[in-house]
């Protein structure tokens, strides 16, 4: 059942799903952009897989997506403040340590957590997110104006049709959405990327044009791994079979 708190004046639609048994360590999904806690972890069965695996789930609607509060003024989109809203969740629900996992720019907000406050997050999980933690800011700015175009039928460019399509299908505040774009595109840098030191798994499509080598991401962090989701792009990875398969190995290992 959808559950809302208050996340510094900002009003954050969330769930908290117990496991199949048990009390269930806690882990915090973060969706991408355009989408919402539903449509990225639900629809795609990681919320089941992961209760059925003996997980406390807790997922939240990004601010400005889903049923969270829709700001319009870029700055209230950086990454960093879009990681205090995961703080803010888990301090409302006593939650000390999680492990977090998100995809896409969820995987980058996530970065920026694990980055500044190390000690709420017991391991890193960044999907569809690779080397353009560091050498790309998001999505292109031309997605923004995609937003704030007339109607679909006025685009022409493949990348641009494809994320307004999804927009529009996910039910989203368009201009929302393109303030959100417009204020979340910041980097790390490699000395960043170095510093963050938890048990992290970096888990990309083979076929992603989106997100950035996997291992050269990996290869900036003392602790992490990547993982190649074969065959799958941008899209289709996020609920591959495999990519489950390895992320509930990877929360089985860790310390």
């Amino acid at each position: 059942m959808i559950q809302f708190f208050d996340s510094a004046g900002v009003r954050i639609a969330y769930v908290d799903l117990h496991p199949e048994e048990g009390a269930g360590e806690p882990i915090v999904l973060v969706h991408g952009f355009a989408s919402n806690y539903v449509v990225n972890w639900v629809n795609t069965q990681w919320v089941k897989v992961l209760q059925r695996a003996g997980r406390r789930v807790v997922a939240l609607d990004d601010r400005g997506h889903g049923r969270s509060e829709k700001l319009y003024d870029p700055a209230a989109y950086s990454s960093d403040v879009m990681a205090r809203d995961v703080v803010h969740l888990m301090d409302h629900l006593g939650i000390e340590r999680a492990d977090v996992m998100g995809y896409s720019m969820g995987a980058r907000i996530t970065a920026h957590l694990a980055l500044a406050a190390p000690q709420r997050v017991r391991s890193a999980l960044l999907g569809g997110l690779g080397i353009h933690l560091v050498e790309g800011v998001g999505l292109p700015l031309g997605i923004a104006d995609a937003m704030e175009a007339p109607s679909l039928d006025d685009l022409t460019d493949p990348m641009q049709r494809m994320f307004r399509a999804f927009a529009e299908q996910t039910g989203s505040d368009l201009r929302a959405l393109a303030a959100c774009i417009r204020g979340s595109r910041q980097t790390l840098t490699p000395a960043q990327v170095g510093a963050i030191r938890m048990p992290v798994l970096i888990s990309v499509g083979t076929n992603d044009g989106v997100a950035g080598d996997p291992h050269a991401l990996a290869a900036l962090m003392p602790n992490a791994r990547a993982f190649d989701i074969e065959g799958r792009d941008h899209n289709l990875a996020v609920g591959d079979r495999s990519h489950k398969e390895a992320v509930l190995a990877f929360l089985d290992g860790r310390p």
